[in-house]
């Protein structure tokens, strides 16, 4: 696919590794030689210096043959005008837009073909507020990804000793949490050195203490499943933001009502905006989120989540490290740079969110072949879980009327849930945790954890439905 990327910063940049990883043709526009230069020496891409709104900027790009133009520049206002360039003078089918702004939400009359031409918004201080919001309301995941329209969950759990499954094998699981199906699609083990590894899921398979472990199973499951892998935590009640930028305040705002919300932000100015944007009972503080004697003084030991969303990724870390140090019961950290965000894993910060990633799923279920629903980048990049809607009957599709144990997936590869649509306007979608000769049918939702990337393309092809299948 020949994909054009306006925008050379974090996200852009993020965006770009990740589709040059798929052999797509990238080609990306900046006003920046220098950035532009430091991505060519990284990745396999073209860089085209200029203002990508100029369609003589575009048509050197290679606007005429692009297959989708993804905007990912600072401003709203650019990316709004690229869209409609891009559609109004080169016809590009597909367009996405990163806009922060409420006013121009996704499918809006606004963005229609006859308005800005944008097919796609990808907000990433909402895909951020989503996710952290998730984790507040489950405090024991590290990672909460909905499929199926919220029928399904995938999370991601450190087990702890005392979790009833906890020192079991998995074959075990069906005695120790009756009534709950669950599939471990991976477990991630870290060893002697430091080294994060893999360790095979089957029925031989024990949950160790310290393990990170990934479960598929109805929503409505999931806190028992939760339960069954570490101790329940107290809900969280208290909270303390360091950073009142876009992210901090988007969520202050969305959580105040729930939470006793407190915000550390260093700029006068933007904490005299924060008290006119939040209620009364949240209280903005002046100040540096590392100073050790505010945190003591505000009882950063009381507090049930600490999060550092700051633009400095040094300052979060050290921040969350500091918090943690002084009781805070859990804390996270915003991190950009995926060797910094490596580099705390398995430390005290207890998730380290990187913003790309958050949008970067959201992009790649609009490249996926095949009809593809939902995409989930997962441990920094390095796996992903997609959601796939099986088209066709026998002769046209390579899944559909198939049993699992007949499907040519990678190795390592799993299937780990089935969410089928059941006859009746009102009856909800049925989950289904497959065994080996569970069948396939056509319209099924069919969730997938890759261990790698490179195993995308593999499953691609396989729902894909052959010319026969008549839509």
């Amino acid at each position: 696919m020949n994909i054009i990327i306006l925008g050379a910063g974090r996200v852009g940049e993020s965006v770009a590794e990740s589709l040059v990883s798929e052999k797509n043709d990238i080609t990306v526009i900046d006003t920046s030689p220098q950035r532009l230069a430091e991505l060519q020496d990284r990745l396999d891409l073209r860089g085209v210096t200029g203002n990508g709104i100029q369609p003589s900027v575009l048509e050197a790009a290679g606007a005429r043959d692009a297959d989708m133009l993804i905007a990912c520049a600072p401003l709203d206002e650019t990316n709004l005008v690229v869209c409609k360039v891009a559609h109004e003078v080169f016809g590009i089918p597909t367009t996405i837009a990163r806009i922060r702004s409420p006013e121009f939400p996704d499918g809006g009359a606004l963005m229609a073909r006859t308005g800005f031409a944008v097919d796609h918004v990808i907000c990433p201080e909402e895909s951020l507020t989503s996710y952290i919001r998730k984790l507040i309301e489950y405090p024991e995941a590290l990672q909460v990804l909905e499929f199926a329209e919220g029928a399904v969950s995938l999370i991601a759990v450190r087990a702890v000793s005392g979790g009833p499954m906890v020192r079991h094998v998995i074959s075990e699981l069906p005695q120790l949490v009756p009534g709950v199906e669950m599939r471990f699609v991976a477990i991630y083990r870290t060893d002697e050195l430091g080294q994060d590894h893999q360790v095979v899921c089957d029925g031989t398979t024990r949950i160790e203490p310290g393990d990170e472990v990934f479960v598929l199973a109805a929503t409505r499951d999931i806190r028992r499943v939760l339960d069954a892998l570490r101790r329940r935590d107290e809900p969280v009640r208290r909270v303390m933001i360091a950073g009142g930028g876009k992210v901090g305040l988007r969520l202050a705002r969305e959580i105040e009502g729930e939470c006793r919300v407190k915000v550390i932000e260093a700029s006068a100015p933007r904490c005299e905006y924060l008290t006119t944007q939040l209620k009364t009972e949240s209280l903005v503080l002046q100040g540096d989120s590392t100073d050790e004697e505010l945190l003591e003084e505000e009882n950063v030991q009381d507090t049930d989540l600490f999060l550092s969303l700051t633009s400095d990724d040094e300052d979060n870390i050290m921040a969350c490290l500091l918090a943690k140090r002084m009781g805070a019961r859990r804390v996270l950290a915003l991190i950009n740079r995926r060797a910094y965000a490596d580099l705390v894993q398995g430390t005290q910060i207890d998730i380290a969110l990187s913003p790309a990633q958050t949008v970067i799923g959201e992009l790649l279920a609009h490249v996926r072949r095949g009809d593809v629903e939902a995409v989930y980048s997962l441990r920094r990049g390095a796996a992903e879980a997609l959601e796939a809607v099986a088209h066709g009957d026998r002769r046209s599709s390579k899944v559909v009327g198939r049993r699992i144990d007949e499907l040519p997936l990678p190795a390592g590869a799993q299937i780990g849930a089935i969410v089928r649509s059941v006859q009746g306007a009102e009856a909800p979608p049925r989950v289904i945790i497959p065994h080996h000769d569970t069948v396939i049918e056509s319209d099924d939702h069919v969730i997938v954890f890759l261990p790698r990337k490179r195993m995308v393309r593999e499953v691609e092809k396989l729902f894909q439905v052959g010319a026969t299948f008549l839509f």
